[in-house]
């Protein structure tokens, strides 16, 4: 299959640099996909899905176009080329645009184990579904679902450009997941629970993610609302990967060129507490995002983004890259239809050396945030304001549920006042252990 990819990928390069073009990528992702959802005890939908996608960018001077198709026909793809061409000669220049140097191109790939050679049968994965909200719906209290669905994916990508590069790699993904509800009238909450694995021998059992899904449903049963103050805020694993989310955005290379981040000056000075680092790696085996190139057919590495605190590199693709007189981190990530643009592969938090139970012991009044909603995040400023709910702390202990909260601060002061615990688990493509805060504003009633 790859050599089927790569004589069509080649094909495509000679025939743009014969049209006319000084220079050209190209690439395939195929993708297949299968779910299942249940509720309430009956089987709703099983899905099927395969596609085939190919995009083609050819360079003609400093001016570029992009042209994509789902049609891999020979007639096709020879229409391709030409229609590339003609577009690039119209097109404004950019003179940031252009192909990975040569000296940047991966030339050996690492084994990273994120395939898994078979695919469940749909007996298996209605399975899981409706193991996954079975054993949510037998929690006492549970009144109602929103259903429980399990799913399989795998995506293949070919990419090569015309400075001699050839790369492939495929992978796949088993998820399960639940919705439940409990309580009734005005008064019902709501919760959910997931899992995701590259091989399904990694994936968590439905029924534990099912029951997870509703103890944690129960618990937020008759939530209270709170004055507004500032406290000490406690963030849940489930919420805390968004902040160093976060923290992305604002050190990709697009954000810093544009000069439209908080962090654009701030390049080799404490930006976090001393105690933190962050890392990026695409190499992690089985890995939610790992690959062995990047979306340009750069090698890549773990990277240290955060060390002791301080903020150690942008987040670069070959364009801003340029723009900003630096050299590509290997961050570039792509679809078929557009340009490479800069982003994470497996984004974590280093863990800390307290225990979760730790960071509560000792908070005489906080708030522990479990859901976030809304997205109150000013990228120039650092503003930071998002709906919330989860548990009030009193005294060192979760004392109710909380909702209908605000949350605030501005993230350059709150990643210097974070304080991560030692639970890290790998679970999602960006992952943080349970973070504490201090000092943010909880606005209620």
């Amino acid at each position: 299959m790859a050599n089927t990819q790569q004589d069509i990928l080649d094909r495509l390069i000679r025939a743009a640099r014969a049209a006319g073009a000084d220079a050209a990528d190209a690439l395939i992702v195929g993708s297949v996909s299968a779910s299942v959802s249940y509720r309430l005890g009956k089987l709703e939908d099983v899905e099927r899905s395969e596609s085939s996608d190919l995009g083609l960018r050819v360079f003609v001077g400093e001016r570029v176009a992009f042209v994509s198709s789902t049609d891999l026909s020979a007639r096709a793809l020879d229409e391709l080329p030409e229609r590339a061409v003609a577009m690039a000669k119209l097109a404004p220049e950019d003179k940031y645009a252009g192909l990975a140097p040569a000296d940047r191109l991966a030339r050996s790939f690492p084994a990273l184990d994120i395939e898994d050679a078979l695919e469940p049968s749909p007996d298996l994965l209605i399975e899981r579904a409706r193991a996954v909200e079975g054993a949510a719906m037998a929690v006492p209290g549970i009144t109602n679902s929103e259903g429980g669905g399990a799913s399989f994916g795998r995506s293949a990508i070919a990419l090569a450009t015309s400075e001699g590069f050839f790369g492939s790699y495929a992978g796949t993904s088993h998820s399960v997941g639940v919705a439940v509800l409990a309580g009734d009238g005005t008064a019902m909450e709501r919760d959910y629970e997931s899992a995701s694995a590259r091989h399904t021998g990694d994936l968590e059992s439905a029924e534990e993610v099912g029951r997870r899904a509703g103890h944690r449903t129960i618990s937020r049963l008759n939530p209270r609302k709170v004055k507004t103050q500032d406290v000490s805020v406690v963030y849940d694993p489930r919420v805390s990967a968004g902040l160093i989310g976060h923290f992305a955005g604002a050190i990709s290379g697009a954000s810093i060129a544009r000069g439209v981040s908080f962090l654009k000056d701030r390049l080799g000075q404490q930006i976090f507490a001393p105690g933190i680092n962050i890392i990026d790696d695409p190499h992690r085996l089985r890995g939610m995002r790992s690959k062995p190139f990047d979306g340009e057919g750069v090698r890549n590495k773990r990277t240290a983004l955060v060390e002791r605190g301080v903020l150690q590199s942008w987040i670069l693709d070959c364009a801003s890259a340029k723009q900003l007189g630096l050299a590509t981190t290997g961050h570039a990530a792509r679809g078929t239809g557009g340009p490479p643009s800069p982003s994470t592969t497996n984004l974590y938090m280093e863990p800390g050396v307290i225990a979760p139970d730790m960071i509560i012991d000792g908070i005489k009044q906080g708030f522990y945030v479990t859901e976030l909603m809304g997205m109150g995040v000013n990228s120039v400023t650092g503003d930071y304001s998002r709906g919330a709910s989860g548990f009030w702390i009193e005294n060192s202990e979760i004392a109710y549920p909380v909702a209908e909260v605000t949350v605030a601060g501005n993230l350059k002061d709150m990643f210097l006042h974070m304080t991560p615990a030692n639970d890290l688990v790998f679970r999602y493509g960006t992952n943080a252990p349970t973070l504490l805060i201090e000092g943010m504003t909880v606005a209620g009633a």
